[in-house]
């Protein structure tokens, strides 16, 4: 088994050891991250109906708007992660449940979840 394979398999292992733990609910949702090499993508979910209440990525509009070329990924992470929070006050969301998907707490994933905070989320 080579490295890369080995890697994806550890990282479904802490996803699904993270998943048992947490639910979503109407009162307290599921804030999910999804890092690619080039974006990051995160999303509000209400577990109980499996509604997405709110999305957000570095491909919407707001947010191209708001990075600059020669930001760093994890200054741009840490945008994201504000609009999310902006548009999830919106909505109505305060109190979210934080589901970094298996991903390590560190680097982009930890910006995000600092950045929703300073938004005004919180977990």
């Amino acid at each position: 088994m080579n490295r890369l394979e080995l890697k994806k398999i550890r990282r479904r292992r802490r996803k699904l050891r993270v998943r048992k733990k947490i639910f979503g609910t109407s009162e307290r949702p599921r804030l999910t991250v999804y890092r690619s090499l080039k974006h990051i993508y995160c999303q509000v979910i209400n577990d109980e109906i499996g509604h997405t209440l709110v999305a957000c990525s570095t491909l919407d509009k707001d947010v191209r708007g708001l990075i600059k070329e020669d930001m760093k990924k994890v200054e741009v992470a840490k945008i994201v992660g504000k609009v999310l929070a902006e548009k999830a006050t919106k909505v109505g969301i305060e109190k979210v449940a934080f589901d970094r998907n298996g991903y390590l707490y560190h680097g982009r994933v930890k910006a995000l979840a600092e950045g929703a905070r300073e938004g005004g989320l919180k977990f």
